[in-house]
């Protein structure tokens, strides 16, 4: 034997070894065993493909939120006819969604459909009676219809439900106002002040209809 071919023979013997001591010491990699991810939605790169990291797959939004979405793009534009198509297709899905009646009937204000927007707060009611927003908003719907009577009701249970928020107070007085209660349109206007006094309209009129009354 060559010192060449004893040479080959201490190198295979060497390999034949480290074999067989990874073969026996229970570290190499077992078939039938699947990567358990750490997190439930971990997506895996293919084994060919090493360069490839782990990554949280992206949540898709939802047909309403979509929906939703497009209605406040199309509000920004002043697109209302868009906004109420979008809208539309949001009832179909859910007629009872609060967001979107409550959307809809703001739309429908800024087109002068007072009777369908009358119809989408009454709506909110039905579903939530203590929705201090919707009672405010439908009174100024009822008001624009000439249902002075009703607004006045819906404007008090708003003030009820949420006394410390200015606007009621302010939107209520503006209601009385136009029905030529200007004292009681002035408390309005001060206890809405007293609360908020960044409300510079509301500081205007408190100064007009107190020079009404010296």
């Amino acid at each position: 034997m060559t010192a060449f071919q004893l040479f080959l023979l201490l190198v295979a013997g060497g390999v034949f070894y480290l074999f067989f001591k990874q073969l026996f010491s229970g570290d190499h990699p077992k078939r039938g065993v699947d990567f358990e991810a750490d997190l439930p939605d971990e997506q895996i790169g293919g084994i060919n493909r090493p360069d490839k990291t782990f990554s949280t797959p992206e949540v898709q939004p939802t047909r309403m939120e979509q929906l939703l979405e497009m209605t406040d793009e199309a509000v920004l534009k002043e697109d209302f006819e868009e906004a109420k198509k979008a809208l539309g297709s949001a009832l179909i899905i859910d007629e009872n969604n609060t967001d979107v009646l409550q959307k809809m009937g703001y739309v429908y204000m800024q087109t002068g459909d007072y009777a369908d927007a009358k119809e989408s707060y009454e709506k909110l009611l039905s579903l939530d009676e203590s929705d201090d927003m919707a009672h405010a908003a439908l009174a100024n719907v009822l008001h624009k219809l000439g249902e002075d009577e009703e607004a006045e009701k819906h404007h008090e249970r708003a003030i009820v439900l949420d006394p410390e928020y200015a606007p009621h107070h302010f939107n209520y007085a503006n209601t009385l106002y136009d029905l030529g209660r200007k004292k009681e349109a002035l408390i309005g206007y001060t206890k809405a002040y007293e609360l908020d006094d960044t409300l510079e309209e509301a500081k205007k009129m408190m100064k007009e209809l107190g020079s009404d009354n010296e």
